[in-house]
């Protein structure tokens, strides 16, 4: 019973920390320009309008601002949002109660949209389209279908997996937008507020050796920050510049190029037990010990866009510059068919 109520004490610690860090509006949010843009006009038209906003879909690899965008929206509309997640809207029942729940103009939020039933989304159609809702009542000779009228409200889904949704589901959202990894500056500048918010003295130049190593993911910059928070606080006076950001990260087997222990082991086993490759993803994730599902939503995509990793019809393969970072002697004859 102890060790259960630490472990749920410590967990809501940590939700309660990542909201603190979480920005609050559009001025606070660093990246993601583009999309920046396209919701500020969206919004000030839906505003001058006195209407709801259109449908949004946010997606893209997990922790880049899909979730604190849809919480920045709801505030510069002045709405509420009601939160929820694909796998936990079961059956339409769920979706009802949270569809006639709604006011006029308040948010839906769907994370991990693309979990969503088949039957869950056949009754989600007529809400986005017409804002209406058949349920049925009773069962056998005596069911009936009742339509429900429901407020005007907006849905905004986020997934990490674009290409499981439907096409009838993707037809129906008005914006459409991807996430992309960050740049290491607008990483560094992440680092400075949160530690700024955290009360940590911390460097530019500190700042810019964990945004380095951060794999283009708020999230995970946010995360490195703590670890390098503890590390300075036991090992430096609470302050944090480029050294002690090298010895804390090291420590946590994170590389100068974001790689951590993880990924390293994904690279090798590759080149070690597959000659480089190709092999599939399932193989290579029951020779490490992990789901080919994670390995393919949380390692590989920072893995290919940095050029270690790259996708044949055949399987994985890695590239010559994943040999030169491990430091393994790249074969001349898997050279040139690399090249």
């Amino acid at each position: 019973m102890t060790k259960r109520f630490i472990n749920k004490t410590l967990k809501e610690k940590d939700l309660s920390f990542d909201r603190k860090l979480r920005p609050g509006s559009f001025d606070q949010f660093t990246g993601q320009a583009k999309i920046k843009e396209r919701l500020l006009i969206a919004l000030q038209a839906a505003r001058g309008r006195n209407e709801p906003l259109e449908h949004l879909l946010f997606f893209g690899p997990p922790g880049l601002g899909k979730t604190t965008l849809a919480y920045i929206i709801a505030s510069e509309m002045g709405c509420n949002i009601k939160p929820t997640s694909g796998p936990t809207v079961e059956k339409p029942g769920d979706l009802a109660g949270l569809l006639t729940n709604l006011k006029g103009g308040d948010i839906l939020f769907i994370d991990e949209i693309h979990r969503l039933t088949h039957v869950v989304e056949e009754y989600l159609y007529p809400a986005l389209e017409d804002f209406v809702i058949d349920i049925m009542i009773d069962q056998g000779p005596s069911a009936r279908s009742v339509r429900l009228n429901l407020a005007h409200f907006t849905l905004i889904g986020a997934t990490t997996r674009y290409g499981l949704l439907t096409a009838p589901l993707r037809s129906r959202f008005g914006l459409v937008n991807r996430l992309d990894f960050y740049q290491p500056e607008e990483l560094k500048e992440i680092v400075l507020r949160s530690a700024g918010i955290l009360q940590v003295e911390i460097t530019e130049p500190g700042a810019m050796e964990i945004a380095k190593r951060s794999r283009g993911t708020p999230r995970i910059a946010n995360s490195l920050l703590k670890r390098v928070r503890d590390y300075a606080q036991v090992r430096a006076d609470n302050k944090i510049d480029p050294e002690i950001a090298h010895r804390a990260l090291s420590m946590l087997d994170v590389d100068e190029k974001g790689l951590d222990e993880m990924d390293k082991r994904i690279l090798e086993t590759i080149i070690r037990k597959f000659d480089g490759g190709p092999v599939g993803i399932e193989t290579i994730a029951v020779a490490i010990g992990e789901e080919g599902e994670t390995l393919a939503e949380v390692y590989e995509p920072y893995l290919i866009q940095q050029g270690y990793l790259k996708r044949t019809r055949a399987g994985r393969c890695a590239t010559p510059l994943a040999y030169h970072h491990l430091g393994i002697d790249l074969p001349s004859a898997s050279q040139k068919e690399l090249f």
